[in-house]
Protein backbone atom coordinates (compact mmCIF):
# COMPACT_ATOMS: atom_id res chain seq x y z
CA UNK A 1 0.00 0.00 0.00
CA UNK A 2 1.20 3.33 -0.79
CA UNK A 3 0.67 7.29 -0.11
CA UNK A 4 1.69 10.18 -2.34
CA UNK A 5 2.41 13.06 -0.47
CA UNK A 6 3.05 16.74 -1.77
CA UNK A 7 4.46 19.18 0.26
CA UNK A 8 4.40 22.73 -0.13
CA UNK A 9 5.55 21.94 -3.56
CA UNK A 10 5.91 25.55 -6.04
CA UNK A 11 6.63 24.35 -9.84
CA UNK A 12 7.30 26.97 -12.41
CA UNK A 13 8.94 26.32 -16.10
CA UNK A 14 12.23 28.06 -16.52
CA UNK A 15 12.26 31.27 -14.61
CA UNK A 16 9.44 32.22 -15.29
CA UNK A 17 6.49 33.07 -12.57
CA UNK A 18 5.43 29.49 -10.63
CA UNK A 19 2.38 27.65 -11.99
CA UNK A 20 1.96 25.90 -9.08
CA UNK A 21 2.58 27.98 -5.57
CA UNK A 22 2.59 26.31 -1.93
CA UNK A 23 0.45 23.06 -2.83
CA UNK A 24 0.32 20.25 -0.55
CA UNK A 25 -2.07 17.18 -0.46
CA UNK A 26 -1.65 13.67 0.44
CA UNK A 27 -3.62 10.53 -1.39
CA UNK A 28 -4.01 7.39 0.38
CA UNK A 29 -4.03 3.71 -1.15
CA UNK A 30 -7.50 2.77 -1.55
CA UNK A 31 -8.54 6.39 -1.99
CA UNK A 32 -9.29 8.73 -4.76
CA UNK A 33 -8.31 12.46 -5.54
CA UNK A 34 -10.09 14.98 -8.13
CA UNK A 35 -7.63 17.53 -9.22
CA UNK A 36 -10.13 20.40 -10.85
CA UNK A 37 -9.73 23.83 -12.20
CA UNK A 38 -10.31 26.06 -15.00
CA UNK A 39 -7.86 25.59 -18.11
CA UNK A 40 -4.11 27.13 -16.75
CA UNK A 41 -4.44 26.01 -13.52
CA UNK A 42 -2.33 24.03 -12.99
CA UNK A 43 -3.95 20.50 -13.41
CA UNK A 44 -1.35 18.88 -15.69
CA UNK A 45 1.68 20.73 -14.13
CA UNK A 46 0.54 18.70 -10.41
CA UNK A 47 0.46 15.42 -12.02
CA UNK A 48 3.22 15.59 -14.02
CA UNK A 49 5.23 17.02 -10.72
CA UNK A 50 3.47 13.82 -9.04
CA UNK A 51 5.09 11.60 -11.20
CA UNK A 52 8.39 12.58 -10.68
CA UNK A 53 8.40 13.87 -14.07
CA UNK A 54 8.85 17.90 -12.80
CA UNK A 55 11.21 18.92 -10.52
CA UNK A 56 9.55 21.13 -7.96
CA UNK A 57 11.34 24.76 -7.42
CA UNK A 58 10.34 24.28 -3.71
CA UNK A 59 8.86 21.60 -1.60
CA UNK A 60 8.84 17.40 -2.02
CA UNK A 61 6.97 14.82 -3.75
CA UNK A 62 7.22 11.65 -1.91
CA UNK A 63 5.81 8.06 -2.26
CA UNK A 64 6.22 6.04 1.06
CA UNK A 65 8.47 8.88 2.45
CA UNK A 66 11.12 8.38 -0.63
CA UNK A 67 11.04 11.97 -2.24
CA UNK A 68 10.70 11.06 -6.57
CA UNK A 69 13.37 13.19 -7.75
CA UNK A 70 15.78 10.92 -5.89
CA UNK A 71 13.55 7.64 -6.54
CA UNK A 72 14.94 4.30 -7.97
CA UNK A 73 14.28 2.08 -10.48
CA UNK A 74 11.31 0.10 -8.02
CA UNK A 75 9.55 3.02 -6.59
CA UNK A 76 9.63 4.67 -10.38
CA UNK A 77 7.79 1.77 -11.38
CA UNK A 78 4.71 2.09 -8.70
CA UNK A 79 3.63 5.42 -10.21
CA UNK A 80 1.51 5.36 -13.25
CA UNK A 81 0.79 8.55 -15.05
CA UNK A 82 -1.85 8.29 -17.95
CA UNK A 83 -1.23 11.56 -19.93
CA UNK A 84 -3.96 13.68 -21.68
CA UNK A 85 -2.10 13.48 -24.97
CA UNK A 86 -2.07 9.74 -24.44
CA UNK A 87 1.54 9.00 -24.94
CA UNK A 88 0.95 6.75 -28.11
CA UNK A 89 3.71 4.90 -30.35
CA UNK A 90 2.50 5.80 -33.87
CA UNK A 91 4.41 2.85 -35.82
CA UNK A 92 2.89 0.46 -33.15
CA UNK A 93 -0.54 -0.98 -32.82
CA UNK A 94 -2.95 -0.64 -29.97
CA UNK A 95 -1.28 -3.74 -28.61
CA UNK A 96 2.00 -3.77 -28.94
CA UNK A 97 1.81 -0.05 -27.40
CA UNK A 98 0.92 -2.20 -23.79
CA UNK A 99 3.12 -4.64 -24.45
CA UNK A 100 5.78 -2.52 -24.95
CA UNK A 101 5.48 -0.60 -21.44
CA UNK A 102 4.94 -3.86 -19.79
CA UNK A 103 8.32 -5.31 -21.10
CA UNK A 104 9.77 -2.17 -20.10
CA UNK A 105 8.97 -2.73 -16.66
CA UNK A 106 10.44 -5.99 -16.71
CA UNK A 107 7.47 -8.35 -17.75
CA UNK A 108 8.08 -11.37 -20.04
CA UNK A 109 6.88 -11.50 -23.09
CA UNK A 110 4.18 -13.90 -22.72
CA UNK A 111 3.25 -12.30 -19.24
CA UNK A 112 3.10 -9.04 -21.18
CA UNK A 113 0.79 -10.34 -23.78
CA UNK A 114 -1.68 -11.53 -20.94
CA UNK A 115 -1.76 -8.63 -19.17
CA UNK A 116 -2.58 -6.65 -22.21
CA UNK A 117 -5.32 -8.86 -23.22
CA UNK A 118 -6.97 -8.50 -20.22
CA UNK A 119 -6.33 -4.48 -19.90
CA UNK A 120 -7.62 -4.25 -23.62
CA UNK A 121 -10.96 -6.46 -22.98
CA UNK A 122 -11.71 -4.38 -19.96
CA UNK A 123 -11.41 -1.50 -22.36
CA UNK A 124 -13.49 -3.29 -24.38
CA UNK A 125 -10.81 -2.96 -27.12
CA UNK A 126 -10.21 -6.65 -28.28
CA UNK A 127 -11.11 -6.09 -31.71
CA UNK A 128 -9.14 -2.62 -32.21
CA UNK A 129 -5.61 -4.55 -30.17
CA UNK A 130 -3.70 -5.17 -34.04
CA UNK A 131 -4.48 -2.10 -35.40
CA UNK A 132 -2.19 0.54 -35.85
CA UNK A 133 -2.46 3.96 -33.47
CA UNK A 134 -3.30 6.24 -36.93
CA UNK A 135 -6.13 3.86 -37.60
CA UNK A 136 -7.81 4.24 -34.03
CA UNK A 137 -10.51 7.27 -33.03
CA UNK A 138 -9.30 9.76 -30.68
CA UNK A 139 -11.42 7.66 -28.06
CA UNK A 140 -10.09 4.78 -28.73
CA UNK A 141 -6.79 5.89 -29.01
CA UNK A 142 -7.96 7.57 -25.21
CA UNK A 143 -9.04 4.04 -23.94
CA UNK A 144 -5.48 2.62 -24.94
CA UNK A 145 -3.50 4.36 -23.03
CA UNK A 146 -5.97 4.04 -20.00
CA UNK A 147 -5.47 -0.08 -20.99
CA UNK A 148 -1.55 0.71 -20.91
CA UNK A 149 -1.97 2.37 -17.27
CA UNK A 150 -4.15 -0.29 -15.74
CA UNK A 151 -1.86 -2.76 -17.14
CA UNK A 152 1.07 -1.57 -15.29
CA UNK A 153 -0.99 -2.10 -12.11
CA UNK A 154 1.10 1.06 -10.19
CA UNK A 155 0.45 1.36 -6.24
CA UNK A 156 -0.29 5.39 -7.52
CA UNK A 157 -2.32 6.03 -10.61
CA UNK A 158 -2.28 9.33 -11.98
CA UNK A 159 -5.22 10.09 -15.04
CA UNK A 160 -5.30 13.46 -16.63
CA UNK A 161 -8.54 14.24 -18.27
CA UNK A 162 -8.89 10.61 -19.90
CA UNK A 163 -12.38 11.25 -20.22
CA UNK A 164 -12.37 14.02 -22.71
CA UNK A 165 -12.46 12.00 -25.83
CA UNK A 166 -15.23 9.26 -24.38
CA UNK A 167 -19.16 9.16 -25.27
CA UNK A 168 -21.08 8.44 -22.49
CA UNK A 169 -20.61 4.94 -22.00
CA UNK A 170 -17.29 4.40 -22.39
CA UNK A 171 -16.41 7.95 -19.72
CA UNK A 172 -18.62 5.66 -17.00
CA UNK A 173 -16.98 2.57 -17.94
CA UNK A 174 -13.24 4.66 -17.73
CA UNK A 175 -14.53 6.32 -14.36
CA UNK A 176 -15.66 2.99 -13.22
CA UNK A 177 -12.38 1.21 -13.92
CA UNK A 178 -10.28 3.62 -12.00
CA UNK A 179 -12.69 3.15 -8.97
CA UNK A 180 -11.44 -0.37 -9.21
CA UNK A 181 -8.28 0.32 -8.99
CA UNK A 182 -8.54 2.67 -6.08
CA UNK A 183 -10.48 -0.62 -4.60
CA UNK A 184 -7.55 -3.09 -4.88
CA UNK A 185 -5.17 -0.49 -3.19
CA UNK A 186 -3.58 1.97 -5.45
CA UNK A 187 -3.86 5.67 -4.63
CA UNK A 188 -5.88 7.30 -7.65
CA UNK A 189 -5.53 11.18 -8.71
CA UNK A 190 -7.83 12.07 -11.93
CA UNK A 191 -7.29 15.66 -13.23
CA UNK A 192 -10.97 16.28 -14.46
CA UNK A 193 -13.18 19.09 -15.93
CA UNK A 194 -16.06 16.64 -15.36
CA UNK A 195 -18.10 17.74 -11.92
CA UNK A 196 -19.78 14.51 -11.79
CA UNK A 197 -16.69 12.26 -12.23
CA UNK A 198 -15.11 14.72 -9.51
CA UNK A 199 -18.43 14.48 -7.06
CA UNK A 200 -17.13 10.94 -7.30
CA UNK A 201 -14.06 10.66 -5.90
CA UNK A 202 -13.17 10.73 -2.17
CA UNK A 203 -11.78 14.16 -2.13
CA UNK A 204 -11.23 17.11 -4.43
CA UNK A 205 -8.39 19.82 -4.65
CA UNK A 206 -9.44 22.58 -6.16
CA UNK A 207 -7.04 24.60 -8.75
CA UNK A 208 -6.85 28.43 -9.32
CA UNK A 209 -3.98 30.78 -10.76
CA UNK A 210 -1.65 27.90 -9.42
CA UNK A 211 -3.00 27.83 -5.66
CA UNK A 212 -5.02 24.72 -4.38
CA UNK A 213 -8.12 24.14 -1.98
CA UNK A 214 -9.27 20.71 -0.31
CA UNK A 215 -12.86 21.54 -1.11
CA UNK A 216 -14.06 18.50 0.13
CA UNK A 217 -12.69 15.26 1.93
CA UNK A 218 -9.26 14.19 3.48
CA UNK A 219 -10.58 16.68 5.91
CA UNK A 220 -7.56 15.48 8.41
CA UNK A 221 -4.78 16.34 5.84
CA UNK A 222 -3.45 19.92 5.40
CA UNK A 223 -3.47 21.60 1.84
CA UNK A 224 -1.32 24.75 2.26
CA UNK A 225 -3.11 27.45 0.31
Amino acid sequence: MTTLVVDAVSVAYGKDEPVLRDVSVRVEPGRTLAVTGPSGAGKTTLLFTMAGLLRPRQGTVSVDGTQLRDRDHAVAQRVVLVPQDNGLAAILTAAENVQVALIAQGASPADARRRMVEAMDRLGLSGQADQLVEELSGGQQQRTAIARGLALAGDVLLADEVTSELDAQNRQKVLDLLHEEAARGAAVVFATHDPEAAAACDAELHLVDGRAELVRGYSELPVHA
